[in-house]
């Protein structure tokens, strides 16, 4: 039980405000991205940067996304056998 009210209290919570946060993150990056495009003289180097920046960006937003998704199933895991204990009571 303790696991459970861990996961409701804490992680669910805590992964959900990363991903908020990120957003907020991915749009300065865009932001950036697009400033340095605009103003940077050798147009490739700065489409590698964003290229770079873009990968990173996604990389970060999925690791986020699976350590949410991760936590929510085994939160419905384990609500689950905790219904199923309770219908055999």
């Amino acid at each position: 039980m303790a696991e459970l009210q861990m996961l409701l209290e804490e992680e669910i919570p805590a992964g959900r405000s990363a991903l908020l946060d990120s957003f907020t993150n991915l749009e300065r990056v865009a932001e950036y991205c697009e400033s340095n495009y605009v103003q940077s003289p050798d147009k490739h180097r700065a489409l590698e940067e964003t290229k770079n920046y873009t990968t990173q960006s996604l990389a970060s937003v999925a690791y986020l996304i699976n350590t949410l998704a991760n936590n929510v199933l085994q939160m419905l895991d384990i609500q689950a056998s905790h219904t199923s204990v309770l219908l055999f009571l």
